[in-house]
């Protein structure tokens, strides 16, 4: 598998991102090792809370979600996807799929960094791949904050601004990815904050990742991921793990899943979910510290 790797320097002068990197190399399922990133900040001791970002994000994202749950003591890791941030890309588009995405995941949190009693706070692709691995692995589990995400299994037809956004990204010679990013917030983005978006790509060939992923979203009973999705809802449904939902007020894309997750998933009965007001669909965009506070909540109990 041929990847790219961006240069450091494409990282300089990040706003409000101070955390240093850290690596570690992975299978990348083809013979091969893949390079994968993330940061961390808070007590190497504390109980973990990861956070996994989505299409076409990085861990950037949550730059205002990870201090405040720092401060309160808690093992905050926000991993960048393979294809995303400062992590490895491989340059094709038929590189990716949904199984290598979970397992790459899987790869650097059980095998690299053996994290247990983890939350997680998944949005967008980051709760199709969290969820995925919560229902593989719930040993390794404490809880669940599902945020402007869902686990689709190609059973239901996806809303029509999301085939408005695949359309887009498939057509699209040049791929705007900071534009994209902002197309989802309802905050404006300063220059430094959309050159923080675009840094992963230097240029067309490193876009495989944010072109391949709307194709990998199960659209069809017959989609590759749709047995192991299926699979995964139905042992969802028995884990009591402590499951909550923090969607925004204003994402039409992942709208429909929020009461679909709180009437499956044992965990979230009896909970006040809470909604994240004047957000749109990348919610830590445009409310980080109110989405940190609702996990804190769930980690507290």
């Amino acid at each position: 598998m041929r990847s790219l790797r961006t240069p450091n320097p494409r990282f300089a002068d990040l706003p409000d991102f101070p955390h240093e990197p850290r690596y570690a190399d992975l299978p990348d399922g083809d013979g091969g090792t893949l390079r994968m990133a993330w940061v961390e900040d808070g007590p190497a001791d504390g109980p973990v809370v990861l956070l996994l970002h989505g299409e076409p994000s990085w861990s950037f994202l949550y730059r205002t979600t990870i201090p405040p749950l720092a401060a309160a003591g808690l093992r905050v890791l926000a991993p960048d996807l393979v294809g995303f941030g400062r992590s490895d890309k491989p340059a094709e588009i038929a590189d990716h799929t949904y199984a290598r995405h979970v397992e790459w995941v899987r790869s650097l949190l059980f095998d690299a960094l053996d994290l247990r009693g983890v939350t997680l706070v998944g949005q967008d692709w980051g709760g199709l791949i969290g969820l995925r691995l919560v229902a593989e692995h719930p040993g390794r589990f404490a809880g669940v904050v599902a945020a402007n995400t869902g686990l689709p299994t190609g059973d239901h037809d996806m809303p029509p601004v999301w085939w408005a956004f695949r359309r887009a990204v498939e057509r699209a010679p040049e791929l705007d990815v900071a534009r994209l990013v902002q197309s989802g917030c309802r905050t404006p983005f300063t220059d430094a904050v959309r050159a923080a978006y675009d840094a992963p790509f230097p240029d067309e060939s490193y876009k495989a990742g944010p072109r391949a992923m709307p194709l990998l979203v199960p659209t069809r009973p017959d989609d590759p991921a749709a047995t192991a999705n299926r699979a995964a809802w139905a042992t969802l449904r028995t884990l009591d793990l402590p499951f909550l939902c923090a969607f925004s007020d204003g994402d039409p894309i992942t709208a429909a899943m929020e009461p679909v997750l709180r009437a499956a998933m044992p965990g979230a009965a009896g909970r006040a979910h809470p909604t994240v007001n004047g957000a749109g669909h990348f919610l830590q965009e445009d409310a980080g510290p109110e989405l940190a506070a609702a996990v804190l909540g769930l980690v507290r109990g």
